[in-house]
């Protein structure tokens, strides 16, 4: 699994692979059943302690993303029932959408930008 990890950013290294790991599966990439690398080879792979990598499969458990045993290790969950976004998430869209208000862009030009980033998750 290639995970794109920017040492030098402030988002914790665990949430960027939580959040990669949302991207791969919400793009298809990533399909439901599908086995995901042991926390021991991807923290290799990635050259990262192998707590950060437990840290995000944890989260990614909770959040239902995935499943995780000890004997099958962790997997694509399968598709669950839209339960509506978080409140976490409607928060980090708040933000989002403040930060490109303050950029210049208008209503239209934002929610532009959001069909099309949405679209290129479906193709």
């Amino acid at each position: 699994m290639l995970l794109k990890l920017d040492f030098g950013s402030d988002r914790p290294i665990y949430m960027q692979i939580r959040d990669q790991i949302v991207l791969g599966i919400a793009q298809g990439q990533l399909a439901a059943g599908e086995r995901l690398p042991t926390i021991r080879a991807l923290s290799e792979e990635c050259g990262i302690n192998m707590m950060t990598v437990s840290k995000a499969y944890q989260l990614l458990k909770q959040e239902g993303y995935i499943t995780a045993d000890r004997r099958s290790g962790a997997a694509v969950a399968a598709r669950r029932e839209a339960a509506g976004p978080t409140k976490e998430t409607l928060d980090g869209l708040r933000l989002r959408l403040g930060e490109l208000r303050l950029a210049g862009m208008d209503e239209d030009e934002a929610m532009d930008l959001c069909r099309r980033l949405y679209k290129e998750g479906t193709e």
